[in-house]
C-alpha cells in the first residue's frame, strides 16, 4: 500500500507540469490586442501615406532584417557583427535571378532564403561550437568582409563598384507592377514581413523557442537538462540567416539595383542601433526600432543633412544614460495614472 500511495504522485507530477506549460505556451502565443493594432496601423498607412510609401518600404525591410538579428542575438544569445553578410547574399541572388533566370519576384525571394540559409548552416558550426561571443563578433565581421571583397572581385558577376545592372522584376502575381511611387513594394514588403514575422513569433512561443531562451541564460545547465545546444543554436542561426537574405532580396526587388553597398559594414551597424532603439529579445522590438530609426534618420536629415548622425548619436546615448527600463515605464505610468484618474 506504500509503494501505490507514493508511486501514483510521482507519475500524475510530470504530466501536471506538461499540462501547465502547455497551457503558458498557448497563453504567450495568443495575439494581444496591442499587437492588433499595431497591424492594423501598419495596414492602415497603405491608404493614409500615400506619398510615403518609399520611406515605409524601407522601415519594412529594415525591420524584417532587425527581426532577423534579433532571433539570435534576444532569443538565442548569440552575438553577431556581420548580419549583413546574409542580407547582401540575398540582395545579390535576387539581383542575379532577376537577370539570368527570371524576373518573377517570389521566385528570386525563394532563392534568396535558400542561398542565406546555406551560408547560415556552412558558417554557423564554426561560429556556434567552437567560438566564445567575442571570438564571434571577429568572425562575423571577418565573413561579412571576405563577402563583401569577393563580390568586388567578381565585377564580371556583381558588377563590382559599379553595382548590378539590367534588374528587372515582373509584375508581382502577374498583375501588380512596381511602380515609381513605391505603392506595389510596399504592399510586398508589409505582407512578407507580417507573414515570416508569424512565423518567427510561433517558433519563439513553442517548446523549442523556449529551449533557445534556457541556452541563452545558461548553456550549460541547459546541456545538463538534454537539450541539444549545438543543434538548436544551428537552427535558429539558419533561420535567421533565412530572413536576413529575404530581406535583402526586397530590397533589391523593390530598388531594381543592387551595389557593394548592401555588403558594407554600415548594415549591420544600423541593425544593431534598430535593436538599440527598439529592445532585444521582443519580436516588436526589431519593428519598432526600425520605425524610430527611419524617422529619425528622414527627419535629422531633413533638419541638417551633413550632421544627423551628430543627432542619432545624441538620441542613443540618451537612451543609454537613461537607461531602457525607465523609458519603457514611462508610458506605463502615464497609463496607471490615467486609469486611476479615470476611476476617481
Amino acid at each position: 500500500m506504500t509503494d501505490t500511495t507514493f508511486a501514483t504522485p510521482l507519475r500524475a507530477e510530470p504530466a501536471g507540469i506538461e499540462r501547465r506549460a502547455a497551457r503558458d505556451l498557448l497563453r504567450r502565443s495568443r495575439c494581444k490586442p496591442a499587437e492588433i493594432l499595431f497591424w492594423l496601423a501598419a495596414a492602415a498607412s497603405f491608404f493614409l501615406l500615400p506619398d510615403r510609401h518609399l520611406l515605409l518600404s524601407e522601415i519594412a525591410i529594415l525591420g524584417l532584417f532587425a527581426l532577423s538579428l534579433d532571433l539570435i542575438i534576444g532569443y538565442a544569445g548569440v552575438v553577431s557583427l556581420g548580419h549583413g553578410a546574409f542580407f547582401g547574399l540575398g540582395a545579390y541572388v535576387a539581383g542575379l535571378t532577376s537577370i539570368h533566370l527570371t524576373g518573377e519576384p517570389l521566385a528570386g525571394l525563394a532563392l534568396a532564403a535558400l542561398a542565406a540559409g546555406l551560408l547560415g548552416l556552412l558558417t554557423g558550426p564554426l561560429l556556434l561550437l567552437r567560438a566564445s561571443d567575442l571570438t564571434r563578433l571577429m568572425v562575423t565581421l571577418g565573413i561579412a568582409m571576405l563577402l563583401l571583397e569577393a563580390a568586388n572581385r567578381a565585377a564580371w558577376l556583381t558588377g563590382g563598384a559599379d553595382g548590378l545592372q539590367g534588374v528587372m522584376i515582373d509584375p508581382l502575381l502577374g498583375c501588380f507592377e512596381f511602380d515609381l511611387f513605391g505603392t506595389t513594394a510596399y504592399a510586398y514588403c508589409l505582407i512578407v514581413t507580417f507573414v515570416l514575422f508569424l512565423i518567427a513569433r510561433r517558433v519563439v512561443t513553442s517548446p523549442y523557442g523556449l529551449s533557445l531562451r534556457a541556452i541563452r541564460d545558461n548553456a550549460l545547465r541547459a546541456r545538463s537538462m538534454g537539450i541539444p545546444v549545438g543543434p538548436r543554436l544551428l537552427a535558429i542561426y539558419a533561420f535567421s540567416a533565412v530572413i536576413a537574405g529575404i530581406a535583402g532580396a526586397l530590397l533589391t526587388q523593390t530598388t531594381m539595383f543592387v551595389s557593394l553597398d548592401v555588403l558594407a559594414f554600415h548594415r549591420s551597424a544600423d541593425v544593431l542601433l534598430v535593436l538599440v532603439l527598439g529592445g532585444v529579445g521582443y519580436l516588436y522590438g526589431g519593428l519598432i526600432g526600425a520605425i524610430a530609426f527611419k524617422l529619425l534618420q528622414d527627419g535629422f536629415s531633413a533638419l541638417t543633412p551633413q550632421y544627423w548622425m551628430f543627432w542619432m548619436g545624441l538620441v542613443l546615448l540618451v537612451i543609454v544614460l537613461i537607461g531602457r527600463d525607465r523609458i519603457d515605464a514611462l508610458p506605463r505610468a502615464i497609463l496607471r495614472r490615467i486609469r486611476k484618474e479615470g476611476r476617481v
